[in-house]
C-alpha cells in the first residue's frame, strides 16, 4: 500500500521577543509533514520539521523550496512502495545533511504504524502514568524581565531553572544567579546555565571560577562550537561541569562522534532531535555518552507541541531520573493544543485533554 506524504506550513509566534545569543525570535517557521496511506488517507501520521536560523544546518532562505522538492521526490519513489520502503529512504546519506527533516520524516512514520494517533512511542509517559521532570527555561532580556522569570518559575513550582546567559554584560549576570542564590539554596533548587558560545575562549575559565560560587549543576557551551583543544581543556580545568550542545550539530559519522566525545571528554551532552537528524541518531548518541561515562539530557529546539510531544515520548524510552529541557510548549501563542501538561516542574501526557487536529 502506498504513502504519500503532504507538507503543511505553520508559523508559530512567540508570547515575548525570544532573545537569543543570535538575536531577537519574534515568530519561529515550522513545516508539518503528514503521512498517510493512499487508501485510508484519514489515518495521518505527523511529524515537525522546524529548522532553526543560525543552528540547522540545513537552513537556508529557500529552505520551503528544497523542501517541497524532498518530499515531491519521495512521493515520487513511494508510488509503488509502502511504509517499509518509506523508512530505508530516510536512513539514506542523504537525509544525513536533512537533520529537521529526518527528524519530521521519523515521527511521521511512527505516528502512522500507531495508529496517527500522536502516539509515536508506546510507554508509561504516552499513556499518561508517569511523568518527565523538566528544568524551567530563562530566556535572556534585560535585568526586570529575567528576574520576572525566575519569581515566575519558582512559583510553579519548579526545582530546577536553566538560564542563558550573555545577552547581558557578566556582572549583572552574577547579580542575578546571587539573588536566586539568597532565596533558594543548592538543596531546594538546581541551577543550569547555557552560554550559547558566549565566552571568549581566554576569559571563559575566569568567568566559571566566579560562577562557581553560586553552586552551577553545569553550564551549556562556554565556548563556540569547533574549537576541540580548547573545550577539552575547559572541560578539564573547570570548577563547574561542562555540556556540550551546539559542538553536537554537524558530527554525523559514528566514528567522529566518537572522536569527539573521547577527546573532550564533557560532564554531560544536550540532545536535540531537530538538530542533530532524529531518534536514531540521538540513540547512538546516548549509547557513545554512556560508554564514556557521559550524562545527558534531552531538550526541545523551540518545536511546537507535535515535535515537543514526539520528543518527550523518545525521552521516556529511557529511565529519566534528572531534569530535561521539555518546557517550551508554553512559549508561543498559538501552539497546537496537546495533552501535554506541566504540573510543578515535570512534564504529564493528560490522557484527558485532546489534541487539536483542525490543521492537519
Amino acid at each position: 500500500m502506498s504513502i504519500n506524504i503532504r507538507i503543511i506550513p505553520h508559523t508559530l509566534h512567540f508570547k515575548f521577543n525570544a532573545r537569543t545569543s543570535r538575536g531577537a525570535m519574534q515568530q519561529h517557521q515550522v513545516y508539518y509533514l503528514l503521512a498517510a496511506e493512499t487508501k485510508n488517507p484519514r489515518k495521518v501520521g505527523v511529524g515537525e520539521c522546524a529548522p532553526l536560523p543560525g543552528l540547522s544546518k540545513e537552513y537556508s532562505p529557500d529552505f520551503y523550496i528544497r523542501l517541497q522538492r524532498e518530499i515531491q521526490d519521495i512521493n515520487d519513489e513511494l508510488k509503488s512502495n509502502d511504509l517499509k520502503s518509506l523508512k530505508s529512504i530516510i536512513y539514506n546519506d542523504k537525509f544525513k545533511q536533512l537533520p529537521s527533516v529526518k527528524f519530521a520524516l521519523e515521527t511521521a512514520i511512527q505516528d502512522l504504524e500507531q495508529g496517527g494517533v500522536k502516539c509515536i512511542f508506546s510507554n508509561s509517559f504516552s499513556a499518561g502514568q508517569t511523568s518527565i521532570p523538566i528544568n524551567g527555561l530563562v530566556w535572556m532580556g534585560d535585568k526586570s524581565f529575567m528576574q520576572e522569570q525566575i519569581r515566575k518559575k519558582l512559583q510553579e513550582g519548579y526545582t530546577c531553572l536553566k538560564l542563558k546567559i550573555g545577552g547581558l554584560d557578566f556582572a549583572t549576570e552574577l547579580k542575578i544567579i546571587k539573588s536566586i542564590r539568597q532565596v533558594a539554596a543548592a538543596s531546594d533548587l538546581t541551577i543550569r546555565l547555557d552560554a550559547n558560545g558566549a565566552f571568549a575562549t581566554d576569559e571563559a575559565l575566569v568567568k566559571l571560577n566566579k560562577l562557581a560560587a553560586f553552586q552551577i549543576h553545569s553550564i551549556e557551551q562556554p565556548i563556540k562550537q569547533g574549537q576541540w583543544s580548547d573545550m577539552q581543556q575547559i572541560c578539564q580545568d573547570s570548577p563547574i561541569p561542562i555540556a556540550l550542545d551546539e559542538e553536537l550539530i554537524g558530527v554525523i559519522e559514528q566514528e567522529n562522534q566518537e572522536e569527539l566525545l573521547s577527546y573532550i571528554k564533557p560532564h554531560f551532552i544536550i540532545l536535540k532531535p531537530t538538530l542533530l537528524g532524529g531518534f536514531k541518531v540521538c540513540s547512538e548518541w546516548i549509547s557513545i555518552a554512556e560508554n564514556n561515562n557521559i550524562g545527558w539530557w534531552v531538550t526541545s529546539a523551540l518545536e511546537s507541541n507535535i515535535g515537543l510531544n514526539a520528543i518527550s515520548q523518545f525521552t521516556a524510552e529511557y529511565p529519566v531520573k534528572m531534569e530535561q529541557g521539555l518546557g517550551t510548549g508554553q512559549l508561543y501563542h498559538n501552539n497546537i493544543h496537546s495533552p501535554l501538561t506541566i504540573e510543578k516542574g515535570n512534564l504529564f501526557y493528560n490522557k484527558n485533554q485532546s489534541w487539536d487536529s483542525s490543521l492537519f
